[in-house]
C-alpha cells in the first residue's frame, strides 16, 4: 500500500539553519531516502519551497486564489515523501528513521487512496 509522510516543521527554525546545518541535515536525510530506493519502498519525495511564494485555491466553481496555506498550526507542511509498505507500521517504523535524522520535525503519515506517478520532471531554474 502506498503511505504519504508529510513532513511539518517551523518555517522560521529551518530558515534559521547555516548552509553547513542544513546540508548536514540533508545528508542524513539523503541516506534514508537511499535505502529506501535500494529497497524499492520509496516513491516521489519533495522538499516545498516557502510558504510565503505559496497560494491557495478554495471556493465553488473556478474558486479564489488567496495568499498562502495560513494553517492554524505554528508547523509548516515543508515536504513529503510517498513510500510503498506492506502496512502502516512499517511505513510509521520508516517516518521514525527520518525523525532521528531530523528530530524537531512532525510527520504525519497517511495512507493514498489514489497514486498517479505522473511523468518524470526535470529540474527548471527558479522563477
Amino acid at each position: 500500500m502506498y503511505y504519504a509522510i508529510l513532513a511539518y516543521h517551523e518555517e522560521g527554525v529551518v530558515e534559521s539553519w547555516t548552509k553547513e546545518e542544513d546540508a548536514a541535515l540533508m545528508t542524513e536525510l539523503l541516506q534514508i531516502n537511499d535505502r529506501l530506493v535500494q529497497e524499492k519502498s520509496l516513491g516521489p519525495a519533495a522538499r516545498l519551497g516557502p510558504t510565503q511564494r505559496a497560494v491557495t485555491l478554495r471556493g465553488k466553481g473556478a474558486g479564489m486564489i488567496t495568499d498562502g496555506p495560513f494553517a492554524e498550526t505554528k508547523e509548516q507542511l515543508l515536504g513529503f515523501y510517498v513510500v510503498d509498505f506492506p502496512t502502516l507500521d512499517a511505513a510509521v517504523a520508516a517516518a521514525r528513521d527520518l525523525r532521528r535524522a531530523n528530530p524537531t520535525a512532525v510527520y504525519e503519515i497517511r495512507p493514498i487512496s489514489l497514486f498517479a506517478p505522473g511523468v518524470p520532471l526535470a529540474p527548471r531554474d527558479e522563477e
